[in-house]
């Protein structure tokens, strides 16, 4: 578990295959309704609380709120149920081999200063715990989902954190 993260555990999520080697970060933007922040309604998705998206059972490792707060929903050596239908370098099912971080956030607002701050300092850890982790496996929703996902969005600083 991550050390000044809150753990709110998801039961979306199960075993990584055997002898996977986690090698990859996956960074979401999410708000919902699309573009309000401050509610709890990411963590009622994570949790299949949320009424109205129950049925999409959906989870992510870590969350980072606008204020900077960390959540952590699902332990690193089990696989989050983030990524969908993926693929990157034509290797499918990026859960398998991914940590997935949500930014509060949403493709057509500035994330904040401090969930650069905070998603550096996590990426700096995770690169510590899984080696295999290099900056060009650090990538976006919209790398694994061309098409399909457009997150974290055209304003998210990629320059901030590799």
């Amino acid at each position: 578990m991550l050390q000044n993260a809150e753990y709110i555990p998801s039961p979306n999520c199960n075993e990584r295959p055997l002898n996977i080697v986690i090698d990859m970060i996956v960074i979401h933007g999410i708000s919902i309704p699309e573009g309000e922040f401050g509610n709890d309604n990411v963590i009622k998705l994570f949790q299949n609380r949320l009424k109205s998206m129950k049925e999409h059972k959906v989870s992510s490792h870590l969350y980072i709120r606008r204020d900077g707060g960390v959540i952590q929903f699902v332990p690193f050596d089990l696989r989050a149920w983030h990524a969908g239908a993926s693929k990157f370098q034509g290797r499918e099912n990026c859960n398998d081999f991914s940590i997935g971080i949500e930014l509060e956030g949403s493709d057509d607002t500035a994330y904040e200063n401090i969930q650069y701050k905070k998603l550096v300092e996590i990426i700096k850890h995770l690169k510590k715990l899984f080696p295999a982790i290099t900056n060009e496996r650090i990538v976006g929703h919209s790398d694994i989902a061309p098409g399909r996902k457009t997150d974290p969005g055209s304003l998210f600083d990629w320059s901030r954190i590799k």
